[in-house]
């Protein structure tokens, strides 16, 4: 009798924390780590903070639990994709349970995945706890490129492609809402048809001509200015989130006082913004060069690719990763969205013009547009996954995979 209590007080605290779990979760992917709190949580499942403290003593816990889901699922993903012999297999089994789950999550049959990009905003010791379970997940899922046939990749490679790969997987679940639920397996097809394929067509040479980086750079260039408090913000809230990018730490990064931060930027918020207009005038400039030349749209497209790919890791860069959009307040973040979506339409007009002169293949241009907008917002790390990856070698290393097929060699 007392162990069928006990049971019950079990399966009632495991689904009471199932639940505060799945409600976190939906604040985690809206807010970040930075704007999860356990009173929150607490309201969203109808308990007093009191209570959600029972199950999670800090907000950090329950933030470092809901991405512990997301690695869980990770592992699994992995584990079913390495049953498959084929690294073609691999590659269309991870795409297949990604679109299965967001499928479920979208009918309200699953709990939301977090976003794990968010990992980097948790506080010591959780932000190591986390961190190394997503690299155990990360190395499982490289194997996908680990076959006798594909020796010929150096550890690097491998690296890159896994990056460009998960990249896919956690970027779809913001677009794949624009789509009918019921399409989402004819989705996950196009995108595995792309990642196997590539964009170019059969015969394709890679030979982008990207054009030059002073020719990019927006503002006044590298000279020290407010471009230069944007350009120190973007590398810290990529590298420690929100969060992690004080104001202190830029004003230290660039050798200057509060004050002097102050003097360029009113806010915090206001910078995140202005960072997000910054990037966003980068590709709009490289979409607007390339335009301007002579060429096929293969030519063309690949040039703008290779040429944000190597800003990336240049002394102008990098751009700000989408993730920092959870710290946008609500009203600017939607207008930032819609800037974003333009971008990557722009991307997909010029793909349905190389589609129509026969210099790429006949792809989804809206799905191959978010995906290539995908692989761009990962270039942003390349250079933390892959040490001592050279600017100039950032596009053949990560972007012609995108382009050519990710085991094109």
């Amino acid at each position: 009798m007392a162990e069928r209590v006990i049971a019950r007080a079990t399966d009632r605290y495991e689904r009471k924390r199932e639940e505060i779990l799945d409600a976190a979760t939906v604040i985690l992917n809206r807010h970040g780590v930075k704007g999860l709190t356990l009173n929150l949580a607490a309201s969203a499942v109808g308990l007093s903070t009191t209570s959600v403290t029972y199950y999670f003593k800090r907000k950090d816990d329950l933030a470092a639990a809901c991405l512990m889901r997301g690695v869980d699922w990770l592992d699994e993903v992995a584990e079913a994709a390495l049953a498959c012999p084929a690294p073609a297999d691999r590659v269309a089994r991870i795409i297949e349970l990604n679109l299965e789950r967001l499928r479920l999550t979208a009918l309200g049959e699953a709990a939301p995945l977090p976003v794990m990009s968010d990992i980097r905003a948790l506080n010591p010791p959780r932000r190591a706890e986390v961190f190394q379970a997503y690299m155990k997940a990360f190395r499982r899922i490289r194997q996908v490129f680990e076959t006798p046939d594909l020796a010929w990749l150096t550890r690097g490679r491998r690296t890159a492609r896994t990056l460009l790969l998960l990249e896919q997987v956690f970027w779809s679940a913001a677009w794949l809402p624009r789509y009918e639920v019921a399409d989402y397996p004819r989705i996950g097809e196009r995108m595995t048809d792309i990642l196997l394929g590539g964009l170019a067509a059969e015969g394709a040479v890679w030979a982008p001509k990207p054009p030059a980086m002073a020719e990019l750079a927006p503002g006044e260039g590298l000279e020290m200015s407010r471009d230069a408090f944007l350009r120190a913000a973007t590398r810290l809230i990529n590298t420690h989130g929100y969060k992690g990018a004080s104001v202190d730490r830029i004003s230290a990064e660039l050798n200057v006082t509060k004050g002097s931060f102050y003097h360029h930027n009113e806010a915090k918020d206001d910078l995140i913004a202005a960072c997000f207009e910054r990037s966003l005038e980068v590709i709009r400039r490289v979409q607007r060069l390339v335009a301007e030349r002579e060429g096929d749209a293969w030519s063309r497209l690949s040039s703008a690719a290779a040429a944000l790919a190597e800003y990336q890791l240049s002394d102008y860069g990098p751009l700000l990763r989408s993730s920092a959009l959870s710290a946008l307040p609500e009203g600017v973040r939607s207008g930032t969205v819609g800037d974003i979506s333009r971008v990557s339409e722009r991307f997909a007009a010029m793909i349905a013009d190389g589609i129509a002169e026969g210099v790429l293949r006949p792809v989804d241009p809206l799905i191959a547009a978010q995906m290539l907008a995908a692989t761009l917002n990962a270039g942003a790390e390349l250079g933390h996954w892959v040490p001592g990856v050279r600017q100039k070698a950032a596009p053949a290393v990560f972007l012609r995979p995108m382009l050519m097929g990710v085991f094109s060699r």
